[in-house]
């Protein structure tokens, strides 16, 4: 385990966090006895291919459909467009190859991108042969799939400029046509014959800041939406986003280390600035699929509620939902879609340049202080009812709604809509057990049943007709999932390995057979030592993490504390997963008890719970961390007097559980984080002096007023004072603490100018401080070498802050 230890710094960056060669982006087809998914072929390759999962009632076996490393071969090229690196950006995605796939409703057609060239792979199901290999599961395809370089060809020459970027490819459900932005335009492909039309384009005089097909800055970094068009349960009918950013501030993103190149230049909304104004259209194709009958603007209100939150179009008519800048105020509305013999009559009436398509309000909701965007709502059931997602303030629930009717129980917190079934919802659920004691009978004889609670990502099924509970998943953990027809497919990660797993069943209710889908991914060799609490008056969740037995640490009788905090409102780090805990192992084996304190703000307590830190984001955070640091020791000596009997201990698989943890160190407590962990480290040595010793801060945005609006706004309002009030800036003459500030200069996110400013605050004032500035890194700092050497530079800079 000592060498083990020594290695994961490595071994981290060139697995990518160990998730090569781990199944992702599943997808059932069919009747569910098939699903499609993404893997690598190794736990150093980060080029994903597409697999295919055939799950019978005696067999079982994994087809690799495209090999993606074959392709860029074949391509000759492996150049990602600069918009597609955006978009990867924004979801913080590290994998190359093919990311992502879209699939027609039979699963017969698939598209994917690689390196910016749209692909369609066609399975034809009776023909499908494949040959087993020696393991007795993955399979090379013999025959029965085809896969096609689908390059446009334009019935109009003078649409060729939209022959590229290839961005977001999505099949029509039928199968037939294939769509995709450029930025510019949104292109349908015919499939067959490749026959292409631009069925909507930005004029070039608008180019410069309109973008068609995309979805804006806000919606991808803060809403989790990435689409900008969305294909018709008809397969002739297209709903596309069009933007424009002009509204918005230009910043531009330099390289200092490069005086010749030129800056990036690109419109970010900006806190208590404007956002972008988005529009949405539809646009009927005509009977040859490709041409334009009728194109017509969707009629909402786009200044009263100024974000497009979520587009659901599985029912006949799309359902959107829409927030006003606040969101405070939000309403749910369906689209008058007209039938298919009365796109031909529309006319634009009133002057305007085009027809436009009412919107009934089928739904409002108010919060006072923000309203959280549950995933997977609203969404439409397969008898029309529409699902929404309630803070219920009373309860301190999130809660789901069906037609206006809440049926979700109180204490179950609804975190994600996974599907919207003929009697239940499949969802993600977070269990406050101080409200809803009771447990579905398949978690009520576990000994891990105290660990479902806001630790853990449970998947259930809920009653629409009585709210009955039912488990989906069994173990603890952070947990995904979703079904169709006798199909279920689960995938997440538990504390029984740093593993994740994903599970494919199928057959009825009660009678599945179930197969462990193949993870090749490397494993970290070593088990964190991991012992669960509940700190200071608030019972904070926390995680505290200890020497491994082969550290030369293990035997101390007393340790520094590292602090390493939560990732902002919204955001959990105790969880039920045993790889959320392997870098808090690699510290604790330098000379450390680590501890992570989920405080106020966190998901999973209920929103009265999140609502704490609304408008004095700074001030309750640090409380929080500083209580928790003060309600250590005691901890400590609890944990020590329960010995194996301590939550965490169970999981351990090792000897660690029957050692006492070392007494704490409460002169000697350092912070480290990153992006809001980051703001929160500063800020510890800042504020709280007398607490913490040193910090390390990656990425902080140190002024608010220099982050977007829809994530800053929702905590802070708009009021300037309140951004002064919670802006470390103006705290830097305070700085009496060693403090690193650590900044790629590429990143997008939390542009570098908010170091910059901290920095050059503390220089006025007189502060030494260290600045580390990563050349060419953004948010992610995805770079192998640039990960690995990060924790060893914040080590020794900590080491000599504490006088190790």
């Amino acid at each position: 385990m000592e060498s083990a230890i020594e290695e994961y710094p490595v071994r981290k960056a060139k697995t990518v966090r160990f998730t090569c060669g781990a199944p992702r982006s599943p997808k059932l087809i069919g009747d569910g006895s098939r699903m499609l998914f993404l893997r690598s072929a190794g736990e150093q390759d980060t080029e994903n291919s597409l697999w295919l999962a055939i799950c019978g009632e005696d067999a079982y076996a994994e087809v690799e459909l495209v090999n993606a490393g074959e392709l860029v071969n074949t391509l000759g090229s492996d150049d990602v467009p600069a918009a597609e690196r955006a978009r990867r950006e924004r979801a913080r995605e590290s994998a190359t190859g093919i990311v992502a796939y879209s699939v027609d409703g039979l699963g017969n057609h698939v598209a994917f991108t690689v390196n910016g060239e749209l692909f369609v792979t066609t399975i034809d199901w009776d023909a499908l042969a494949y040959t087993v290999g020696d393991d007795g599961v993955r399979a090379q395809v013999g025959a029965g799939v085809r896969t096609e370089h689908l390059v446009p060809q334009f019935a109009d020459s003078a649409q060729n400029e939209f022959a590229g970027p290839v961005l977001n490819p999505r099949m029509s459900p039928d199968g037939k046509r294939v769509a995709y932005a450029t930025g510019s335009a949104v292109v349908v492909v015919d499939v067959q014959t490749a026959v292409a039309n631009a069925v909507f384009t930005v004029s070039p005089q608008d180019r410069e800041t309109m973008r068609a097909g995309l979805a804006e800055f806000a919606a991808g970094e803060e809403m989790d939406r990435y689409d900008g068009f969305w294909w018709g349960p008809d397969s002739r009918t297209l709903l596309v986003e069009c933007f424009d950013s002009s509204p918005e501030p230009v910043w531009t993103i330099s390289d200092p280390a490069d005086p010749a190149a030129r800056g990036i230049q690109h419109r970010y909304p900006r806190a208590l600035t404007e956002n972008a104004v988005v529009d949405l259209f539809a646009v009927r194709l005509g009977d040859d699929g490709t041409s334009v009958q009728k194109t017509a603007m969707i009629d909402w209100d786009n200044v009263a509620y100024e974000y497009l939150a979520v587009v659901d179009w599985q029912a006949e008519r799309p359902v959107l939902r829409v927030l006003d800048r606040l969101q405070q105020h939000e309403q749910i509305l369906r689209v008058a879609m007209p039938a298919e013999n009365e796109w031909g009559d529309l006319r634009a009436l009133d002057g305007n340049v085009m027809a436009l398509l009412p919107v009934e309000v089928i739904a409002e909701h108010h919060n006072d202080q923000w309203i959280d965007l549950v995933g997977g709502t609203p969404c439409v059931t397969p008898s029309g009812a529409v699902v929404c997602s309630v803070n219920d303030m009373e309860a301190d629930t999130n809660r789901l709604s069906v037609d206006g009717r809440v049926f979700t129980p109180a204490g179950w917190q609804v975190r994600e809509v996974l599907d919207a079934g003929t009697d239940d919802v499949l969802c993600v659920v977070q269990r406050t057990a101080e409200r809803a004691a009771e447990v579905p009978e398949q978690w009520a004889d576990s000994t891990a049943e105290r660990y479902h609670d806001a630790r853990s990502f449970d998947i259930v099924t809920i009653s629409y007709a009585d709210g009955s509970v039912r488990a989906v998943s069994d173990e603890p953990g952070v947990w995904r999932a979703s079904r169709r027809g006798d199909g279920l497919v689960v995938w997440g990660r538990t504390m029984d390995s740093a593993k994740a797993v994903m599970r494919l069943s199928y057959g009825a209710e009660g009678a599945r057979t179930g197969h462990d889908v193949c993870n090749v991914a490397a494993e970290p060799d070593f088990v964190p030592n991991v012992r669960f609490v509940r700190l200071g008056e608030r019972k904070l969740f926390t995680a505290i993490v200890a020497p491994s037995a082969s550290s030369r640490f293990a035997g101390a009788a007393e340790l520094p504390v590292l602090m390493h905090p939560y990732g902002g409102p919204g955001h959990q780090e105790v969880v039920m997963s045993r790889a959320a805990y392997l870098d808090a192992q690699w510290w604790a084996d330098q000379g450390y008890l680590v501890v992570i304190a989920d405080g106020r703000g966190t998901t999973g307590r209920g929103p009265v719970w999140d609502r704490e830190v609304y408008l004095q984001m700074k001030r309750v955070s640090l409380a929080d961390q500083v209580d928790a640091v003060h309600a250590l020791a005691g901890a400590v000596d609890e944990l020590n007097r329960m010995g194996g009997a301590a939550e965490g201990c169970e999981f351990g698989g090792h000897d660690d559980a029957a050692r006492p943890l070392p007494k704490p160190d409460l002169e000697r407590v350092a912070m480290i984080g990153w992006s809001y962990g980051g703001f929160l480290s500063a800020l510890a040595v800042l504020d709280a002096p007398d607490t913490f010793a040193a910090a390390c801060a990656g990425a902080p945005p140190t002024d608010w007023t220099l982050y977007d609006t829809c994530y800053t706004e929702r905590f802070l309002g708009l009021d300037p004072q309140v951004y002064a009030d919670n802006s470390i800036v103006l705290d830097a003459p305070k700085l009496v603490r060693p403090l690193m500030l650590i900044h790629g200069f590429a990143d997008d996110n939390v542009t570098i100018a908010h170091s910059l400013r901290l920095s050059q605050a503390l220089m006025e004032a007189g502060r030494p401080h260290t600045f580390l500035p990563l050349t060419g890194i953004t948010h992610m700092t995805n770079d192998p070498d640039v990960a690995r050497n990060l924790l060893i530079l914040q080590r020794d800079f900590l080491s000599d802050a504490l006088a190790r």
